[in-house]
């Protein structure tokens, strides 16, 4: 008899129980600012009801709204510079190499445009949630059954499709498609996988961690996108098991830790950051994996993806504020408001400026005094 596969829908907390509360929210504390920055500019698009990715390339951000409005942004000074529009609310985007841009419609379709004009189309045989890669002059899409696609950018041509074993239970939520060089990498379950983009062919393979459970959910481990990228090393977590770097240059796991979690990581050359699933934040050593500190100050405040810049790591919360906390030692730098929904995505960065989108469709826009 085939086995079905079948696709769990998970937000953060989701796994805490059945029919249990959800934690109230830890009350912000006071303190004095040690830094400064300030809104420099804001816009609105329609509410962001999907995994959101935004797109930073040439000084511009590309976002996308669930309407199907797919927007460019001057980063600098906020001016939209262009807007298309799909006649389809979206369920993953936005993916560009700043010619294309790719998304997905919550009916399966992927459709390619190049400025206000769609150039094609085509319906996939699944829910995709991971924002569809532009480069090389093909689009690479994965669905929610971890099967990847390859079509040509032009003229919408099906090149390749890899569909490999998977586990009965797969997430449904952003998973990983990256470039690297001249190897794609995806997630599927919680390896990480080098493909031939010109093929479809699996070069290596790399287990980022060890599923652990009584059942299929609790083993659930898959990748959670996007993924840091530092020279030739990817880290990731792996939903609700680990966080771990790999050197996908030698396709060789580094150092894998066994540390709980529903949202990616992020981090620079000295450490990798990332909340927990009670929002405990954790700091640990790139090159090691090492615990630097951890912060228990914002749980169950429902943090994103966080960002690493300068002296920084940023969080959003569930509640639209911004939290800026030393990268050295986890302590609080300075806090700020959006427009009081939850922030959807890491918080993005072109040159000076930070973007941060909501789910109301708020786009706002930081730089440090």
């Amino acid at each position: 008899m085939r086995r079905l596969t079948l696709v769990l829908a998970v937000a953060a907390g989701v796994l805490a129980g059945c029919g249990s509360s959800k934690p109230k929210p830890m009350a912000l504390e006071s303190f004095k600012p040690t830094i400064a920055g300030r809104e420099v500019w804001s816009a609105r698009l329609d509410s962001v009801e999907f995994p959101l990715t935004v797109v930073v390339r040439d000084g511009k951000f590309r976002v996308a709204g669930s309407d199907g409005s797919v927007v460019v942004f001057d980063a600098q000074s906020g001016q939209e510079l262009s807007r298309a529009k799909v006649a389809a609310k979206l369920a993953a985007g936005v993916g560009s190499d700043g010619r294309f841009d790719a998304v997905v419609t919550v009916g399966n379709e992927l459709v390619v445009l190049e400025g206000a004009r769609e150039v094609w189309r085509q319906r996939l045989s699944s829910r995709v949630v991971t924002a569809p890669l532009v480069a090389g002059e093909r689009v690479f899409v994965m669905g929610v059954d971890r099967v990847v696609h390859a079509f040509d950018v032009l003229d919408g041509r099906r090149l390749w499709k890899l569909q490999r074993p998977s586990d009965a239970l797969t997430l449904s939520q952003a998973g990983i498609v990256v470039p690297f060089k001249d190897t794609l990498v995806v997630g599927q379950g919680p390896r990480l996988t080098g493909l031939d983009p010109l093929r479809g062919s699996v070069q290596w393979e790399v287990a980022m961690a060890a599923p652990r459970g009584t059942n299929e959910v609790e083993r659930l481990a898959d990748l959670l996108g996007p993924p840091l990228r530092l020279g030739d090393r990817i880290c990731a977590r792996s939903f609700q098991s680990a966080v771990a770097c790999a050197d996908v240059a030698k396709g060789t796991l580094l150092w894998s830790r066994n540390v709980g979690g529903t949202q990616p990581i992020g981090g620079n050359v000295t450490a990798i950051f990332g909340a927990d699933g009670t929002d405990r934040v954790g700091a640990w050593r790139t090159d090691t994996g090492e615990v630097l500190w951890s912060n228990e100050k914002m749980l169950y405040r429902g943090l994103s993806a966080p960002l690493a810049v300068g002296p920084s790591v940023v969080f959003g919360d569930a509640e639209g504020y911004v939290h800026f906390l030393s990268a050295a030692t986890g302590e609080a730098q300075l806090r700020l408001p959006t427009d009081g929904s939850p922030v959807v995505a890491a918080p993005v960065l072109s040159g000076t400026t930070m973007l941060v989108v909501t789910r109301k469709g708020g786009l706002h826009a930081f730089r440090p005094n």
